[in-house]
């Protein structure tokens, strides 16, 4: 029997009763997925426009790539790439977050109207990044982090994964209570990908519930990540390419819907809608 877990409610952001869908908006020009695609800013906020089409709920807009040996830019071109496309699509109605490390990305993205601020460092980067949010009431994710892109799959060492990454998280949220951040206001991300090899990745999915203990809501990031292409390879033994790897995507959306974790991140909104609509069709047959 699915057991239907109540979805938790984080305030001021979107409560559509359903798993929420958090579309990736890449302003980078090496991101792993789709790097380059975006990167000018009429580009990216037609796609941003396209996936708010599609249904996302929330927007994550990012100008710094933290695939795997990836390097970092200046922060003034960060700001160059983001400001813009956050401003516009705010204006079109979208519910806007913003993807970094950096307070100065952050003050300004909140200034342009973002309503949360997706820090995949979890502070640890930057703790002035915790104080600004706090000051600014917004909504924050905090992301199972151990260290920047250029270095992080040589942190890939646990003892028991989930266990791990529940400790750090817990230290992680126990650094943004002190900060003054308001924990209904915290969502927190495991990490998929960051420090975690494929095999970690798969038993973080296996072991989900372990997570409820931290009593934050979840959003998991696996869309098109390369644990998946190497599940689906090609014919001479390499991954799958990140966009071939949207309908496996779809298949764990499916699961995580039924799941009732708070939200997805995804490339491919139109898809991942509707296998929440799925799931929650067959929650409806438990429900009373």
């Amino acid at each position: 029997m699915i057991r239907v877990n109540p979805l938790p409610v984080v305030p001021g952001l979107p409560q559509p009763g359903r798993t929420l869908v958090v579309g990736v908006v890449n302003v980078t020009p090496d991101s792993f997925s789709d790097g380059g695609e975006w990167l000018e800013p009429n580009a990216a906020i037609a796609h941003g426009l396209e996936l708010l089409d599609e249904g996302a709920d929330i927007l994550d807009v990012g100008g710094e790539s933290t695939r795997p040996g990836a390097t970092r830019p200046e922060v003034s071109e960060e700001l160059r790439r983001v400001l813009p496309v956050i401003g516009e699509l705010v204006a079109a109605g979208a519910c806007v977050s913003v993807d970094t490390m950096r307070p100065e990305v952050a003050e300004a993205a909140i200034a342009a109207g973002a309503r949360l601020v997706n820090d995949v460092s979890g502070g640890q980067a930057d703790p002035a990044v915790l104080r600004l949010v706090a000051e600014s009431g917004v909504a924050y994710i905090c992301m199972h982090w151990r260290g920047h892109s250029e270095d992080m799959q040589s942190k890939a060492s646990y003892a028991d994964v989930v266990a791990d990454v529940i400790a750090e998280l817990r230290t992680q949220l126990d650094e943004a209570d002190g900060a003054g951040i308001a924990a209904d206001k915290v969502v927190i991300d495991p990490g998929f990908g960051f420090a975690k090899t494929a095999a970690h990745n798969w038993e973080l999915l296996d072991r989900l519930d372990e997570f409820d203990v931290l009593k934050r809501p979840l959003l998991i990031g696996v869309s098109r990540k390369t644990f998946l292409g190497r599940l689906l390879p090609n014919p001479d033994g390499s991954p799958r390419p990140p966009k071939l790897r949207d309908d496996a995507t779809t298949a764990l959306t499916t699961v995580l819907a039924l799941r009732r974790v708070w939200g997805v991140r995804v490339h491919s909104v139109r898809a991942s809608r509707d296998a929440i609509a799925v799931a929650e069709r067959l929650l409806r047959q438990h429900v009373g």
